[in-house]
């Protein structure tokens, strides 16, 4: 039995289990997964269900997954030329395209399975709409435009419209305002990361800043799109949905991410991104924290 694993292998590495756990990117698509969770549980009118609350979880997990495991496909001769990325399974050459492209579709057809039947149609299509468009679009677009980024922010924000409609089957203000909201949060995040690991993108020739450079153009960028977050936070109240929890825990992060944006512009340093990095990792969480407090206090 080892032996003919071995004689397979030779032929087309099939890789690990571990492998097949890190063409998901586990923490970013648990990251992406925990607003849809949140939106779910929040826009219900009744209690939720565990077992459905799980399942909306595996099953955007399973797409996400999918979604990731194609843009490492796609990107595998890239990623060799990137020290972040250079041990991923496949530039690592420890997996094959086949076996990699199998386990996505595989996961794609779960996923969209279990969306489809315990939710409804319009759920599962609208992964399988995000999964194209971040697999089929951003990725290659990443290296001929930093428009990609603006394209991908927009799978990148279907999470809380999946949970909303997974939870109501339509689509209200409340679900696109949550929309927007992660769609311009993703900016400041995105470049503040693409700042940090500039000479390591081009080296796999991806140009992901607004103006191409370190420079003042794309730190205002990064600055614009973080103070953007701030006006926005009170939209609740306007549009008649939503509490003060959720209203001050927008406006606090909103400050937050411009206030160490601000400092960014000044400085230019890889350490000020870092920061606006960080505070990005920190808003998504207490926003969706306070979502829930306004729902159940």
């Amino acid at each position: 039995m080892n032996q003919e694993y071995s004689l397979i292998n030779s032929i087309v590495k099939v890789g690990s289990v571990r492998d097949y756990i890190q063409l998901t990117k586990p923490r970013l698509t648990l990251l992406v997964i925990m607003s849809s969770v949140v939106v779910y549980i929040w826009a219900l009118t009744d209690a939720a269900n565990f077992v459905n609350v799980f399942l909306l979880g595996l099953g955007g997990f399973m797409v996400a997954g999918s979604a990731n495991a194609l843009n490492q496909i796609i990107e595998r001769e890239h990623d060799k030329n990137m020290h972040r990325t250079k041990e991923r399974p496949l530039a690592a050459d420890r997996l094959s395209p086949m076996p990699a492209f199998i386990f996505a579709a595989i996961l794609a057809i779960i996923g969209g399975a279990i969306l489809w039947f315990v939710f409804n149609p319009l759920t599962a299509l609208l992964a399988l709409f995000s999964l194209v468009m971040y697999a089929v679009i951003y990725t290659p677009l990443k290296r001929i435009s930093n428009l990609a980024v603006f394209v991908g922010a927009i799978p990148g924000a279907v999470p809380p419209l999946l949970g909303y409609l997974a939870a109501t089957g339509t689509f209200t203000t409340a679900a696109w305002f949550l929309f927007c909201v992660q769609f311009l949060w993703q900016f400041p995040h995105f470049w503040a990361i693409a700042w940090k690991l500039d000479e390591d993108y081009k080296r796999a020739g991806f140009n992901l800043l607004p103006s191409g450079y370190k420079d003042k153009k794309s730190a205002f960028q990064i600055l614009l799109y973080s103070f953007s977050l701030i006006p926005i936070s009170f939209m609740p109240l306007w549009l008649n949905f939503g509490g003060n929890i959720l209203v001050v825990s927008l406006l606090l992060m909103g400050i937050m991410m411009f206030v160490l944006s601000v400092a960014h512009y000044k400085q230019l340093a890889s350490k000020t991104a870092l920061r606006v990095m960080f505070a990005s990792f920190i808003y998504l969480p207490v926003v969706l924290a306070g979502l829930l407090l306004d729902k159940f206090l």
